[in-house]
């Protein structure tokens, strides 16, 4: 097996764990005393962790090497779920009545069980060198996340952006991964009067070649 198949199957399978035990990735860069880069590239394949790692993990989700490393966990397409993916998701229109349904995507079900995902095709470079125009993240839904997670937001008038989440006291930021773009920053008042609101959380990262 490659290198680059194997990160594949480690994150598709930390990212459903993470899922089952509703755990962020900051918390779990916390539980293993590691930066939060090193996890966001082992949950979008990028790279592996050491063993020792691992077995930290294991401990954590209480799982076996295998759980995390091998790929015993596909799914036929019967034990799969469609979901949608957009070209666009619009503020003020909710989920279900947009029509800019592009294509469709399958999940695994133990996935799906753990919340309502939708997929969205990314537009633009903003999130290069990690997400790339074309590419299509699978994303929770979810009106909240923790800071450093990626998400969609919708910013009244505009269409969803997907960012890095930095939260602060009195205020958020929304950050692209392109050093090129400004973080875009809003106190308690814009958040409330454009409005700024948080849609979901990006788990999967698909990238067709």
């Amino acid at each position: 097996m490659s290198e680059r198949n194997f990160n594949i199957i480690f994150s598709e399978r930390l990212r459903f764990y993470l899922n089952k035990y509703d755990m962020t990735q900051l918390e779990l860069s916390k539980r293993l005393g590691v930066g939060t880069t090193s996890v966001y590239n082992w949950c979008n394949g990028i790279k592996t962790p050491r063993m020792d790692k691992v077995d930290a993990m294991c401990r954590i989700f209480n799982c076996t090497r295998a759980d995390l490393m091998e790929d015993t966990h596909r799914h036929s397409s019967n034990n799969t779920t469609k979901i949608k993916i957009y070209g666009r998701v619009a503020a003020g229109i909710p989920i279900e009545a947009i029509e800019d349904v592009i294509d469709e995507e399958e999940i695994p079900e133990e996935m799906a069980r753990t919340g309502e995902f939708f997929g969205l095709k990314i537009s633009g470079n903003s999130m290069e060198p990690d997400i790339h125009n074309g590419d299509t993240v699978i994303v929770r839904r979810q009106n909240d996340a923790e800071s450093d997670e990626i998400v969609i937001a919708l910013i009244n008038g505009n269409d969803g952006v997907c960012k890095r989440l930095k939260k602060y006291a009195d205020s958020i930021a929304l950050i692209s991964l392109n050093p090129n773009y400004e973080p875009m920053y809003f106190n308690q008042a814009e958040i409330l009067s454009k409005p700024v609101k948080i849609i979901g959380k990006v788990v999967e990262l698909r990238r067709k070649f």
